[in-house]
């Protein structure tokens, strides 16, 4: 999306400078930006946040003791909470103000475009190649001439025009392109750490007689860090290391490696990239010296953030694990929609959970992401394919009734690994087909069990046209484009017994055929009224060719654009069954529209194996509820990554039930998610373990900080309770008592507003599930709470002792006995914030 304005907003209080900016995601802070070290009032909600920020580097300590520096940009999820960082208090966003003239810029480069920006705007640039969309900003640039910029993500495009991008961030559609003021293209991008390059990707020698220009070391640094650090900070990687004669010919530096090495190894270079002293290889200066870097890392257990992880291979089979309560919903859903659009598209997402979940559901709409819960009851017929009985004929007005059959059916499984076969080549093509301006029919070439218009069928798509079987009459005279001439010669010549109407299948559905079918419309072949099995796009007019038989003369060209003898359920593209009529307009509204488009173009993408396509994504919640062998089957062993389709070891297998050839397509990804805390069902099985990667989730103190921050909450001082302290309390006595699976996951408190909703969450979900981990045993209950024996102090549980009654001996019946009681009203001051 097109940042329209020109000015960055303004802090300034006391010492502390910001510079900030509303961005389609958040906003943004720019790196050199000042925040002071201690502020007012004295409770401070965003105070976590900031600790947060100054652990992961973001904020490091400015040569002035009194303020923190931002040491790279930052994207806050609201303009409120990044003005409680910069003053280390609570606002509204109003401390926010215009940018007047005489405010200075930070860095001390007037106007410096940041990273993100900069990479965002490509983000924009891709999506106007491939839809058209922000084409009044790029559009008017015209073709690209003389300088590029490379980009410093991994994408199909290394290289972008200079002056579209700078473009679009300026809201302007004139610019110039080169170096001679510090406002032209390539200046303002040379300036921000990117490598000027030409058309084919060679790196451009700025001149040297422009003062604004940034050179030197300082240039090194800038480009070092854009094109390696942080890159290898979004990837998730522990270190990275710079070879000197990589980052040389990278920047189009020839003999400058001493140059190269001192500002690599330098102090001023580790400030500008928040990294400690690296270590280097010998000799040095050289061009073989690598500089390696070690990255920031979390404290602590290392658990799973919605960060990037480390490059995921070809395909993904993972497995998130853990309490109940850690996000593994939630975090299934960034890492499909992470799969299915790429990092740079999603990391804007990353705190901003609506966004997400919108872009989340969209691909579901479109069949990229399918969710299915496994439970004690799934088997293999569910998941794979099994047979399912079904009633009626198979189609056409004139079937009789078949009465009761057995059907083969997909299951979930098999269904998104079609869909995947579809999937579509990433790289954008100019040419793909789309359903604008045309009408999309539905029509019946022969029966699909009977044999010989099976082979009708075939003969059709082989020999590039489909078929009617109303009445063996010659329709080709002009003078049936009127219906009711159709009609006049139904009722002479036609052979189909019983009166003739306008309304009769021979008139309107030859009708349809013959004169409202036109060229590019889309013709979807069922197979039976539930299957697809063609889609078509007519190219030809209507043609009579008799047959020996007499059926099936009327004939319309037509370019098949994808077949399946085996066919899909319908509701892949439809959002009920077909009925009897063998031709009739589909509703454009009850059609799912991307998904055909996305059949309509699968057979004519490139056919290499090695072309990426885009990726589709199946979750499965619970997945350790199901008998895994008896639901995976022969999956178990089409799973593994090197035994999908178009890898080395490729496998197909017969089903059981159709006996077709199966295989599973390499971009269809699987995440799964499991409970550790459930005991109630037998272990992931082994041969499974061994095909999926097992990741962490755990309860996470700042995760629940961060998602009170974002709604300018304080997880250390919510309405008087510190959050943290209780949930770290609770699980440290768990764990004492029980073990680490059977945790308090932070997701039950990130929703809480106030002191009564953390009341809820205690009194309708905490205590129970305490209850049920250690079976009633309300004693242990009130340990991990700390109410001891519920008699003296009790904050949750209160307990009475109860009198034995008579005839009963206390140490008949073990002891005394107590009655536990959840308390009305809950006593938070242990953990008072």
């Amino acid at each position: 999306m097109q940042l329209e304005s020109t000015d960055w907003l303004v802090i300034q209080k006391e010492l502390a400078l910001a510079f900030g900016k509303p961005v389609p995601s958040g906003f943004l802070v720019r790196a050199g930006s000042t925040a002071m070290r201690d502020g007012s009032p004295t409770v401070k909600r965003n105070r976590g946040e900031r600790d947060r920020l100054v652990r992961e580097g973001v904020l490091v300590p400015d040569e002035n003791p009194a303020l923190f520096r931002f040491n790279t940009d930052y994207l806050f999820s609201s303009q409120s909470l990044a003005a409680g960082i910069v003053i280390d208090g609570n606002s509204n966003g109003g401390h926010w103000q215009e940018n007047s003239a005489a405010t200075r810029e930070p860095s001390g480069h007037p106007g410096q475009l940041t990273r993100l920006e900069v990479e965002m705007a490509m983000d924009a640039y891709d999506c106007y190649r491939q839809s058209g969309e922000h084409a009044d900003v790029f559009g008017a640039f015209g073709e690209p001439r003389d300088f590029w910029v490379r980009t410093t993500r991994e994408r199909p495009n290394r290289i972008y025009p200079s002056k579209p991008i700078v473009g679009f961030l300026r809201g302007k559609t004139q610019l110039n392109g080169g170096w001679g003021q510090k406002a032209d293209a390539a200046a303002r991008l040379h300036n921000a750490g990117y490598i000027i390059v030409d058309a084919d990707n060679a790196p451009i020698t700025p001149p040297e007689r422009y003062e604004h220009l940034v050179s030197n070391a300082d240039r090194i640094r800038l480009c070092a860090r854009n094109y390696y650090l942080e890159p290898a900070r979004e990837n998730g990687a522990a270190e990275v290391a710079i070879r000197v004669s990589d980052l040389s010919r990278d920047m189009g530096l020839r003999d400058l490696f001493p140059a190269i090495c001192s500002a690599l190894g330098g102090e001023k270079f580790q400030k500008l990239a928040n990294v400690p002293v690296p270590t280097h290889t010998l000799p040095n200066p050289s061009s073989s010296t690598v500089f390696t870097y070690q990255l920031a890392a979390p404290e602590g257990h290392q658990i799973m953030t919605l960060e990037p992880a480390a490059a995921m291979p070809a395909t993904t089979n993972l497995i998130l694990y853990g309490p109940p309560g850690t996000g593994k919903t939630y975090a299934t859903a960034w890492e499909a929609v992470r799969l299915c659009l790429g990092d740079a598209r999603v990391i804007p997402l990353r705190d901003d959970r609506d966004a997400l979940m919108a872009e989340y559901r969209r691909l579901v709409g479109e069949g990229r992401i399918e969710f299915v819960t496994f439970h004690q009851s799934m088997a293999y017929e569910d998941f794979v394919e099994g047979r399912q009985p079904t009633t009626g004929s198979d189609e056409g007005e004139d079937g009789a009734s078949v009465g009761f059959r057995l059907e083969t059916v997909p299951g979930i499984f098999r269904r998104i690994a079609k869909r995947a076969e579809t999937g579509l080549a990433k790289k954008a093509i100019s040419n793909r087909l789309t359903t604008e301006d045309r009408q999309i029919y539905k029509m019946s070439v022969g029966s699909s069990r009977d044999a010989g218009d099976q082979e009708l069928f075939e003969e059709a798509i082989e020999g590039g046209y489909t078929l009617l079987n109303w009445e063996d009459i010659d329709w080709s005279d002009p003078k049936y484009e009127n219906a009711g001439e159709i009609l006049k010669t139904c009722e002479v010549q036609g052979k189909i017994e019983g009166p003739v109407t306008l309304q009769s299948g021979q008139v309107s559905i030859t009708d349809t055929f013959r004169n409202r079918l036109k060229s590019r419309d889309i013709i979807v072949v069922s197979k039976g009224n539930s299957l697809i099995r063609a889609i078509g796009e007519v190219t030809g007019s209507y043609e009579y060719q008799p047959r020996p038989d007499g059926k099936f003369g009327h004939r319309r060209a037509v370019r098949w654009l994808w077949h399946d003898p085996a066919g899909v359920p319908v509701t892949e593209l439809y959002d009920g069954n077909f009925t009897m009529r063998s031709l009739y307009l589909l509703n454009r509204e009850r059609l799912n529209i991307s998904a055909l488009e996305r059949y309509m173009n699968s057979a004519t993408e490139e056919a290499d194996a090695d072309v990426e396509r885009e990726a589709f994504v199946l979750i499965i919640d619970e997945i350790n509820r199901a008998n895994i062998s008896k639901v995976f089957g022969e999956l178990i062993t089409l799973l593994e990554p090197d035994k999908r389709l178009g890898q080395p070891n490729a496998l197909k297998l017969h089903l059981p039930y159709s006996r077709d050839e199966f295989g599973v397509p390499a971009n269809l990804h699987i995440i799964g998610t499991m409970n550790t805390a459930d005991r109630s069902i037998a272990l992931l099985d082994t041969a499974l373990r061994r095909r999926f990667t097992f990741r962490e989730l755990m309860p996470d103190i700042e995760e629940l900080r961060r998602a009170l921050a974002a709604r300018q909450l304080d997880a250390a001082n919510l309405d008087g309770i510190d959050l943290c302290k209780l949930l770290l309390t609770i699980n440290e006595r768990i764990e004492y008592l029980f073990d680490r699976e059977h945790q308090i996951g932070h997701a039950y408190f990130t929703g809480c507003r106030s002191h009564v909703d953390v009341e809820e969450v205690m009194r309708h979900k905490i205590i129970p599930l305490l209850a049920e981990y250690f079976y009633e045993d309300w004693s242990k209950v009130a340990a991990v709470l700390g109410d001891g024996d519920g008699t003296k102090g009790a904050h949750f549980l209160e307990a009475r002792r109860l009198t034995a009654p008579a005839g009963f001996a206390d140490d008949e019946l073990g002891g005394g006995k107590m009655r536990w009681s959840v308390k009305p009203r809950f006593d938070f001051s242990d953990f008072a914030a």
